[in-house]
């Protein structure tokens, strides 16, 4: 244990002849090692907050500054107006100095004083250019003299190299939207989904909400929006996650896949060896701030990469919180039953993947069996949240078990070494990512850390992919540490001929440290009764449609992302007969602590075009008419003009002041029955698509959010595949994840050879109808309720 190999430090013995030292030199090697490795990351956190708290000035720019001031004193001009002499004059330290120091001290500070304005002012300037949202409204590459002039300005007062943070201080706050807007905005978005007595009924609701509470309601939002960083985030965290007392396992977290076609090593040891320094060496971009800020015209806010390591969700009676340690030099490994405690530091140096592969080939050797009551621990994590609240209390609050689960939260990041084999195999390769799917979702409800802010799950072939929970950050910030790791793990880091790490070991290693526990096997048995329950009534499809991808779709000039969220309201309108309230995540990173916005795509225009029964022109400027009004919606969205997150903050407003709002009442009791999320490729240059195209993740998902719904992840990869998750629960008749992914692919191809004069569709596709065919046979219409 790298405890024991500390303590033999200092040794001694008393003896007639006084205290005999025995002094490990290589143990105090390596207590210095440690320590100035600490010392390292203090000054480098300390250098990059000055560096950003100056910024968009350089710390450089006070020194040029400063001379200015001096020569041009020099010059016998005085540049301040008689300032200078004013501060010469109140010096506490005036009388000690000369009257030649006097005026230079002087000059300093006021060169001081000059520069925080400056900087002040360039910040205020960078603040309201972000502000400034009227390109994303343009049509695509056709920008307004104002947009040019805006991009120049922004330029002018970005700086150069920012770090990680450097715009945190000029982001924009989320505005609150006018009640009115939110109102008008809902009442258009429920309109295609009820019939003319309800609409009736919740128009006159949403107007007495407007023009009564609404006013009063509102005024609590707008001073908590010029008080707080963001009116919605910590809100959204609190209610929407950390006071859920259900699952967090399937109905929060989520999960983040492989590469489809090929697994880089089939041995475990070693891909879990390159997949850890991986992420270590993302978390050392991340302390170092050297990881550039994300960004296409403007940055996007990077609060959430805060949380991404050593953080862990508690489990409390009420509310859970998510812990933060500012670092961690170890990982926790689940392998079999057994926890373990892996080192990933020696002597302060990180080891190699190699070393951590024969670390972690120790943990799959070691023989010992789990202790009483081990082996299903982490099922508590994957229950209901109350019990593991009491349960954390009274069994875990002292003594070794207190010791062993303060490794686990305090680690780094978890680690599962998985028994089984996953991934695309055998002849039946669809089913076989359906249960890779599942496995990565849920595993056996026990082998996996639900609470740690990620894990990764490295299985028997070599295969990985990883599990987040939900609460601390949004899926595109693990995305992007997941594109990280695989690209370093296959691009950088690489194997040898062999199927090994690269790199030597050092054999003086201490043995990962097996952690102890003392519990009974009963106490986890309701949990895990719960978990299973769940896990057991989960449905997944996950399919690549490879007919075409982006690439054509951009062709008919259109988003791709409305195009799919059309072909998902199509999918959904032929299998069930009606419409439905539909969810897809947009971002709101582009203010200061943004989360998300909900985009309600379910619209007029979609809805007009899935019950078209016009010739092909009029369905095509339907189709057209549709993809603008959800591009339109997306805009907003991302913009702050959303219409859930404001909703959804009056309603916290109206329990905390004991106001009942029928109107805000149903509506946030709607369910989501079509919950939608795109997955997007953030670092695309960290992939080769021409000359490795089948280094391809196959993105990630997540569980339905409706009984009666489905949840639909997807992602756009390359030119020409389209990759889908589509989860729903067995428990609902009306619900099937590969009649639904059926629906998909007809729809898709269906959708594209609309847009063609010719039609596109080859002797492979397998659809039963074309657009005209579904024009002239639409079903039955029906309304969710």
């Amino acid at each position: 244990m790298a405890e024991a190999h500390q303590a033999v430090a200092f040794q001694f013995t008393v003896t007639p002849d006084g205290i005999d030292l025995k002094l490990s030199h290589q143990a105090l090697t390596q207590i210095y090692l440690s320590g100035l490795r600490s010392w390292k990351k203090r000054f480098i956190r300390l250098k990059n907050s000055v560096i950003t708290g100056v910024y968009p000035a350089s710390p450089s720019s006070w020194l040029f500054v400063v001379i200015a001031i001096l020569a041009t004193m020099y010059t016998r001009s005085d540049p301040s107006m008689g300032l200078i002499a004013k501060i010469q004059e109140h010096l506490p330290v005036s009388e000690s100095l000369s009257a030649q120091c006097q005026t230079v001290v002087s000059a300093v500070v006021f060169s001081t004083l000059l520069w925080l304005s400056l900087i002040l002012t360039m910040r205020l300037c960078l603040k309201q250019l972000l502000s400034y949202h009227g390109w994303m409204f343009e049509q695509h590459g056709k920008l307004s003299s104002t947009t040019k002039a805006w991009m120049a300005l922004v330029r002018i007062f970005s700086g150069r190299q920012p770090l990680l943070y450097s715009y945190q201080g000029s982001l924009p706050n989320l505005p609150v939207p006018k009640v009115k807007d939110t109102i008008h905005r809902f009442l258009d978005s429920v309109r295609p989904l009820t019939d003319a007595h309800q609409f009736e009924r919740m128009s006159t609701l949403a107007r007495e909400f407007e023009s009564g509470m609404g006013k009063r309601l509102q005024w609590y939002l707008k001073l908590k929006s010029l008080w707080a960083a963001n009116y919605v985030s910590d809100w959204w965290e609190e209610y929407i996650y950390l006071r859920g007392r259900g699952p967090i396992m399937v109905n929060s977290n989520y999960y983040g896949m492989d590469f489809l076609y090929v697994t880089p090593t089939p041995i475990q040891a070693a891909r879990a060896g390159n997949t850890i320094h991986a992420c270590l060496l993302y978390r050392r971009k991340l302390n170092r701030e050297e990881l550039k800020p994300v960004s296409s015209f403007i940055p996007l806010c990077a609060a959430q990469c805060e949380r991404m390591f050593n953080t862990s969700r508690i489990p409390g009676e009420e509310t859970d919180t998510v812990q933060h340690w500012q670092d961690s030099e170890f990982v926790a490994v689940f392998h079999r039953g057994r926890y373990f405690r892996l080192w990933v530091y020696q002597a302060g140096r990180l080891l190699s993947p190699r070393e951590l592969e024969h670390q972690v080939q120790r943990i799959l050797d070691d023989p010992a069996a789990p202790a009483p009551g081990e082996e299903r621990l982490g099922a508590l994590t994957a229950g209901d949240r109350v019990p593991w609240a009491e349960a954390r209390k009274t069994y875990f609050s002292s003594g070794p078990n207190k010791r062993s689960l303060d490794c686990i939260e305090k680690a780094a990041f978890f680690v599962t070494l998985d028994d089984e084999e996953q991934g695309m195999m055998g002849d039946d390769s669809g089913a076989s990512l359906d249960r890779y799917a599942k496995s990565l979702l849920h595993g056996k409800c026990y082998d996996r850390w639900f609470d740690k802010s990620f894990s990764f799950v490295v299985y028997k072939n070599g295969k990985n992919g990883l599990n987040a929970e939900h609460s601390w950050a949004d899926a595109p910030t693990v995305a992007h540490l997941w594109e990280y790791v695989l690209a370093t793990d296959s691009f950088q880091l690489g194997y040898n001929t062999e199927g090994h790490c690269k790199g030597e070991v050092d054999p003086s290693l201490p043995r990962p440290q097996k952690l102890t526990w003392e519990f009974s096997p009963e106490q986890v048995g309701r949990s895990l009764a719960v978990a299973q329950a769940l896990a057991d009534d989960i449905d997944f499809h996950v399919f690549s449609f490879r007919d075409f991808g982006k690439g054509r779709i951009k062709k008919c000039r259109i988003s791709p992302d409305a195009f799919i969220q059309l072909t998902l309201q199509l999918a959904y309108y032929r299998e069930r007969g009606m419409f439905c309230l539909t969810y897809e995540a947009s971002m709101t990173r582009l203010f200061r602590e943004g989360r998300t916005e909900t985009v309600r795509s379910c619209s007029n225009e979609s809805c007009a075009f899935d019950l078209c029964a016009c010739e092909r022109e009029e369905c095509r400027r339907l189709l057209r008419a549709a993809s603008e009004r959800h591009q339109n919606l997306y805009r907003l969205a991302m913009t702050g003009g959303g219409i859930d997150r404001h909703l959804f903050c009056l309603y916290v407003v109206s329990k905390y002041l004991g106001l009942d709002s029928p109107f805000l009442k149903e509506v946030l009791s709607e369910p989501w029955r079509l919950s939608t999320s795109q997955t997007a490729v953030q670092q695309g240059e960290l992939f080769d698509m021409v000359n490795h195209p089948e280094f391809i993740s196959c993105g990630g998902g997540f569980g339905p959010v409706a009984d009666d719904g489905y949840g639909v992840s997807y992602s756009l990869v390359g030119e020409n595949m389209i990759n889908f998750h589509i989860s729903c629960k067995h428990s609902c008749p009306s619900t099937d994840a590969h009649e639904f992914g059926a629906q998909v692919r007809k729809a898709l191809v269906d959708l594209l050879d609309l847009m063609y004069t010719e039609p596109t569709r080859t002797s492979t596709r397998t659809s039963t109808r074309t657009s005209r065919n579904y024009q002239h046979n639409p079903p039955a219409v029906k309304k969710d309720q």
